[in-house]
């Protein structure tokens, strides 16, 4: 079963600073067919105007995923770390028992990214934050684990669920496959380009929710940059 959610169907908000599409359900839109895929439980598209950002802010008990797409995303929180994200890199805050935090664009152009929430396996825990690049490069043609909660992904930024994130850049024709487990929940949105997905079409940020899906067919239609959510 793949779903597909167009880009121009997703939840929307636009404020004077913000420009957000929401795949879940999440602040002040709410549809209950959309409350989560699994454990994954938020994909936000956001573009932050410069100088603008989320000002200190609380969470707990929450894996959240950064990815960004363009420009930059800096990042403050109470524990005092500092760092700064760039386009097609990756950040990863484990809420814990709390935290709080705030995320600027100190840039002179719009930042876009994807934030990703991931339900932990277990509750508690202490917080904390990480970054690290990705160079485009080296997932030209596969599937690169950016985030994942299995140890074995020893260059993946660890999260505390039962989830991996992936990336893969795709030239137009190339393709790939990838098994899904059964029981698992997967979700793709195309960065850029676009693809099929066992015969369906999705367009630059257009969201595909996958289940019951032995094995996944990309082929890229043009050159494409993708994120996905394999998750319990």
């Amino acid at each position: 079963m793949i779903e597909h959610r167009p880009f121009d169907r997703l939840g929307h908000e636009r404020l004077e600073w913000l420009d957000t599409r929401y795949h879940f359900s999440f602040a002040g839109y709410h549809d209950p067919a959309r409350m989560g895929w699994g454990a994954l439980r938020v994909w936000n598209d956001d573009e932050i105007a410069p100088g603008a950002g989320f000002p200190p802010h609380p969470h707990r008990d929450m894996e959240i995923v950064t990815y960004v797409r363009a420009g930059a995303v800096t990042h403050e929180d109470s524990l005092g770390n500092k760092g700064r994200t760039e386009a097609g890199d990756v950040q990863v805050m484990s809420a814990g028992t709390g935290i709080r935090h705030a995320e600027y664009n100190r840039e002179n152009e719009p930042t876009r990214l994807f934030q990703i929430w991931i339900v932990p396996s277990e509750r508690g825990g202490a917080p904390g934050w990480g970054t690290r690049p990705f160079p485009k490069a080296d997932r030209a043609g596969r599937l690169v684990v950016l985030a994942s909660g299995d140890k074995a992904d020893a260059e993946a930024l660890p999260i505390r669920a039962d989830a991996r994130v992936f990336g893969a850049t795709l030239q137009r024709g190339e393709s790939l496959e990838y098994r899904l487990g059964a029981g698992r929940h997967a979700y793709l949105v195309p960065v850029s380009g676009s693809l099929e997905i066992n015969g369906l079409t999705l367009a630059a940020r257009d969201g595909a929710a996958i289940r019951d899906e032995a094995v996944l067919r990309l082929s890229a239609l043009a050159e494409t940059e993708l994120v996905m959510v394999d998750a319990a």
